[in-house]
């Protein structure tokens, strides 16, 4: 059965599903804000999720994504508040999670979890009609380059990328006397959808300031818009040199919303993970 009845709350009924037509349904409202969801319904990630959605009635009015993987697993949440709490106090009850959720339903996120500060994120959009390309001398990145792709992120071995993440996606790097100094990638694609989501930006420290994250972003964003209406990607709000970079390729501003660590109330689970998300942060890499 692809929906199953969990939970009630008043007129408020909280399922779990499977049912990817009602999911693209609901998340198609905003299909920019939900578009890491959107292609989470792709089969290669569907495996890895979990869904539950809120009804008033006949109405869905809430949904909460949780995508299974190593703690601190990220977690979506959309549409009314009641809904949300609904759907985090009965069915989607991860002890820790980074969740992405506008500010104004934190509330409902509070009713079951001690969310962490941090700064606002923006979620940024492009199309055809308003990519402008970035001409520089950019290469798309191989399988076999992940050891240099691992060794640019400077990431702990058991969070190094796999081979496959170069394979099923979409990587592009900038080498300067045959190092790799900047590589920007994607995190999710959807065929089926035509949407994908840029990621994984980086640019070695030694060499930033000269437009090389702009160069790597624009190739990757260019090979998306191939094949995909639209391309968008996460940056922080208090970045600007990113987000002028961005702007200089034709992203424009969708929304704005949190990315917040989040805790369950009453949990033992220690806060081992507050210093992951500081140096994820800093290195302004999301590895999802």
């Amino acid at each position: 059965m692809a929906t199953v009845a969990v939970g009630r709350h008043g007129s408020i009924v909280t399922r779990a599903t499977t049912d990817k037509t009602l999911l693209r349904a609901f998340l198609e409202h905003d299909r920019l804000y939900a578009a890491y969801a959107i292609c989470d319904l792709e089969e290669r990630e569907f495996a890895r999720t979990r869904w539950g959605i809120a009804w008033d009635g006949e109405r869905p009015i809430a949904l909460v994504l949780e995508y299974n993987g190593p703690t601190p697993q990220p977690m979506f949440v959309m549409g009314r508040e009641d809904g949300i709490a609904s759907i985090l106090r009965d069915l989607i009850r991860p002890r820790v999670a980074y969740v992405a959720a506008p500010a104004a339903v934190l509330p409902a996120i509070e009713t079951a979890y001690r969310v962490d500060p941090g700064p606002a994120m923006v979620r940024m959009w492009v199309d055809r009609s308003t990519f402008r390309p970035y001409p520089a001398g950019v290469q798309r990145l191989l399988p076999v380059e992940i050891g240099d792709l691992n060794r640019l992120y400077q990431l702990g071995f058991a969070s190094w990328l796999p081979a496959s993440a170069i394979a099923q996606g979409v990587y592009y790097g900038l080498r300067v006397n045959g190092r790799l100094v900047a590589a920007a990638g994607t995190h999710v694609v959807s065929p089926g959808a035509r949407l994908a989501v840029v990621g994984n930006v980086l640019t070695d420290v030694d060499y930033r300031g000269r437009g090389f994250a702009t160069a790597v972003t624009g190739a990757v964003t260019a090979e998306l818009l191939r094949s995909c209406d639209q391309v968008v990607l996460n940056v922080r709000s208090d970045n600007p040199p990113a987000l002028n970079a961005y702007h200089r390729l034709g992203y424009a501003e969708h929304l704005r919303f949190e990315e917040r660590l989040v805790h369950r109330l009453g949990s033992q689970w220690p806060d081992l993970m507050t210093p992951l998300r500081r140096f994820l942060t800093r290195k302004e890499i999301d590895l999802r």
